[in-house]
C-alpha cells in the first residue's frame, strides 16, 4: 500500500498525509516529505535520521531569517559586557570561561539539535516499536515470512515522519526563543551563553520600553542561567538525565493506534491529526512517571526561580526593568505554539508550574542569609531546596539561620542506640 501511495497510484492526497502528520500545507515541504518517505522505503536502517530533522528545522528558519545589523551587534555586545558586571555584584556563582555568542536562528538550531535529538529519541523509538508491534500482531499467519521486511519498512517511514515533525517544531522554536536558556533546559554546551538578535528585536516590538533596557535585561537573564550551570557542574547532566529517563517511560497506546488504523478515512484525516496533536496516542502517565515528572518540574522551577531573583537584583538600575520582567513572565506563562507542539511530541512541558513559589522561596532565602549562602545551596543536589521547601520557605530559612547542628535520621538512630546502652550492666 505504501509503495503504491508513494508511486502516485493510491487515492490518498499527499496533502492529507502532511496534514495528518502536523506539517504545513506547503508545496516545497510536501515535495521534501514525499522524497524522504520514498528514501525511507529504499534505505535500510532504523529511520531515526536526526540530520533530516536539522535540515527541516533550518529550512524553516531560513524562510524568515534576516541578517543582523552592525548596530544590533554592537548594542548586544555592550549589553552582555555590562550584564556580566552587574551580575558580579549580586551573585557568587562562577563566571563563564567562554565569551557569549550572538546567534542566527540557523546557528541556534545547529547548536541545540543534539539535545533535542537526545530528548526525542526515546519517544521516536517507542513510536517505531508500536508500529511494528501492531503490524506483527495483526498480520495473517501465512504472511509471517514477509513481516520482517515490512516491519523494517514501517520503522523507516515512522522514523522519517517523526524526524520531520521534530525538525518542524525546532524550526518554529528558533523563531520564538531569545536566548540559549530561554526554554529553561541547558540546550547549549557547558559554559556557553547566547542571544538571538533577530528574536530579541521581535521581543521588544510593541512595547513602550527602550530597546537598550530590553537588551540589558535579557542579557542578564541569559548570563545568569548559563553561569548557574557553570557553577553547579552536576546540574546539566542531572537535568538532561532526568528528562531522558522520563521520556524513556513513554509508551504509545497500540490499542488506540489500531482503532485509528481500522477507522481511518484517507479523505478525512482530521481524527488522526487530532490524535497526534492532543497526545491521545500516549497513555496516562504511570505512578513512577508522575513522581519523576514532579521532581523534574521542581528542579526546573528552582532554576528559573533563582534566575528570576538574581535578574531582578542585577537590573535594579533599569527604570523599566519591572515592565520587562512582567513581559517575560506573561510570555513564559503563555508559551508558544512550538512549545505546545514539543509537549505533544515528547510528552513534556518545558515551562515549570511552580515558578512563582520558587521565586518567592529564593527571595526569602536571599533576604535571610544573603546571596553567598543562597548560591552555596547549588553545590550539591543533597543540599538543594526541595518541593517541601517551596511549600514552606520559612522552614527552610529557619534551618539555614539556626545555630543548632542539623540532625538527620542517622544521627537520631545513633543517639538512641548510644543512649540505650548507658546502663549499669557491664556487658552493655
Amino acid at each position: 500500500m505504501l509503495r503504491r501511495f508513494l508511486s502516485g497510484e493510491a487515492g490518498m492526497d499527499p496533502n492529507q498525509l502532511a496534514g495528518a502528520a502536523g506539517l504545513p500545507n506547503d508545496p516545497a515541504m510536501l515535495a521534501q516529505l514525499m522524497a524522504q518517505l520514498q528514501g525511507a522505503l529504499r534505505t535500510p536502517g532504523d529511520g531515526l535520521n536526526w540530520n533530516l530533522a536539522a535540515d527541516q528545522a533550518k529550512q524553516l528558519a531560513r524562510s524568515t531569517s534576516v541578517s543582523m545589523t552592525p548596530l544590533d551587534r554592537s548594542s548586544l555586545e555592550q549589553a552582555l559586557q555590562l550584564a556580566a558586571l552587574w551580575l558580579d555584584e549580586v551573585t557568587f556563582v562562577a563566571q563563564l570561561t567562554l565569551p557569549p555568542k550572538l546567534m542566527s536562528r540557523e546557528q541556534w538550531i545547529d547548536a541545540t539539535m543534539p539535545v533535542w535529538s537526545q530528548l526525542a529519541e526515546p519517544v521516536a523509538t517507542s513510536i517505531a516499536n508500536a508500529l511494528t508491534d501492531v503490524l506483527t500482531e495483526n498480520a495473517p499467519e501465512e504472511m509471517s515470512g514477509m513481516i520482517a521486511g515490512a516491519s523494517q519498512l514501517m520503522r523507516n517511514v515512522g522514523g522519517t515522519l517523526f524526524a520531520m515533525q521534530l525538525g518542524h517544531v525546532v524550526g518554529q522554536l528558533s523563531s520564538e526563543v531569545v536566548s540559549g536558556g530561554d526554554v529553561g533546559i541547558p540546550l547549549l554546551d557547558e559554559q556557553q551563553a547566547a542571544l538571538l538578535p533577530q528574536n530579541v528585536r521581535a521581543f521588544g516590538e510593541g512595547l513602550d520600553i527602550p530597546q537598550t533596557e530590553i537588551d540589558l535585561y535579557l542579557a542578564v537573564r541569559e548570563l545568569a542561567h548559563a553561569r548557574l550551570f557553570r557553577h553547579a557542574k552536576w546540574l546539566r547532566l542531572h537535568l538532561i538525565t532526568s528528562i531522558t529517563e522520563f521520556a524513556r517511560g513513554i509508551r504509545v497506546d497500540t490499542d488506540r493506534l489500531e482503532e485509528l488504523a481500522a477507522d481511518f478515512d484517507p479523505s478525512n484525516p482530521e481524527e488522526l491529526r487530532e490524535a497526534m496533536r492532543s497526545g491521545t496516542l500516549i497513555p496516562p502517565k504511570s505512578e513512577e512517571q508522575l513522581a519523576a515528572l514532579a521532581r523534574l518540574e521542581t528542579m526546573l522551577a528552582l532554576i528559573e526561580g533563582w534566575v528570576d531573583v538574581v535578574t531582578t537584583d542585577a537590573t535594579q538600575r533599569l527604570p523599566r526593568s519591572a515592565a520587562v520582567a512582567e513581559t517575560v513572565r506573561r510570555r513564559r506563562a503563555a508559551g508558544g505554539p512550538a512549545e505546545s507542539a514539543f509537549a505533544t511530541l515528547v510528552g513534556l512541558e518545558l515551562r515549570p508550574r511552580r515558578l512563582r513559589e520558587a521565586s518567592a522561596m529564593w527571595r526569602a532565602v536571599t533576604d535571610a542569609v544573603g546571596a553567598r549562602r543562597r548560591d552555596e545551596l547549588w553545590a550539591h543536589p543533597d543540599v538543594l531546596p526541595t518541593a517541601f521547601d517551596l511549600d514552606d520557605p520559612q522552614a527552610l530559612v529557619a534551618r539555614l539561620t539556626s545555630t543548632e547542628p542539623v540532625r538527620d535520621d542517622l544521627d537520631r538512630e545513633l543517639e538512641d542506640l548510644l543512649g540505650g546502652g548507658s546502663g549499669d550492666d557491664p556487658q552493655q
